[in-house]
């Protein structure tokens, strides 16, 4: 009797979960997060430093996720030890913090099958080779505008970036991120399906930079 309920609970259960492997995936997304939004919707409330008053920042790296064409895999085993301090903090710079940086290796770092050093050298490598607008670098102040309007003027400023390798989304009305689709070796690509979550307000919060 226990066995046969041993062997009805694993049918209902359904076959476990595969651990996702560290390395296999099939591109990145860059994720660039506007930091005034980010901010006054959540980082004021947690007092994080990415928002002291002369932190300065504009668009941050939120992080360089592994992807699938579809969905993505996270929170690799990984053979690699974890980063140090002195690689989190090296990465505060266009990160934010530190703890941002902590995060994002061992969620999605991980599961690229480079060591923390590497993984940050390449996302460093990605932060790089795209071209912030020049209109969006640095606002004096609060603005509402097409959310298309991020998307067309990160397009002209990278005419090596497709169309579909851009998109912006949005969040409680404002301005959340600009997500970028990369090859494995960092050239602009095409995203795939879940990956494109154009956000269509025509008026959304854009903040200053204190």
């Amino acid at each position: 009797m226990k066995a046969a309920l041993t062997a009805l609970a694993l049918m209902i259960a359904g076959p476990a979960a595969a651990q996702d492997t560290a390395g296999e995936f099939d591109y990145y997304v860059m994720s660039l997060s506007w930091s005034p939004n980010w901010c006054d919707l959540t980082g004021h409330a947690r007092n994080s430093p990415q928002c002291a008053q002369d932190a300065d920042f504009g668009w941050v790296l939120h992080g360089l996720w592994p992807q699938y064409d579809r969905g993505y895999p996270q929170d690799c085993h990984s053979k690699y030890g974890p980063p140090s301090r002195r690689d989190t903090e090296g990465m505060a710079d266009i990160m934010g913090t530190s703890g941002l940086a902590w995060y994002q290796w061992n969620k999605h770092g991980s599961c690229t099958g480079l060591s923390p050093q590497s993984y940050y050298r390449t996302a460093r490598q990605a932060y790089d080779s795209i071209r912030i607008p020049q209109a969006f670098r640095k606002l004096t102040r609060d603005v509402t505008l097409p959310a298309s309007l991020i998307e067309d003027a990160f397009v002209d400023a990278n005419p090596n970036l497709p169309r579909d390798g851009v998109t912006i989304t949005c969040t409680d009305g404002a301005i959340q991120e600009t997500r970028i689709c990369l090859t494995r070796d960092l050239q602009p690509r095409g995203c795939g399906v879940d990956v494109i979550r154009d956000c269509t307000l025509t008026s959304a919060a854009f903040g200053a930079i204190d």
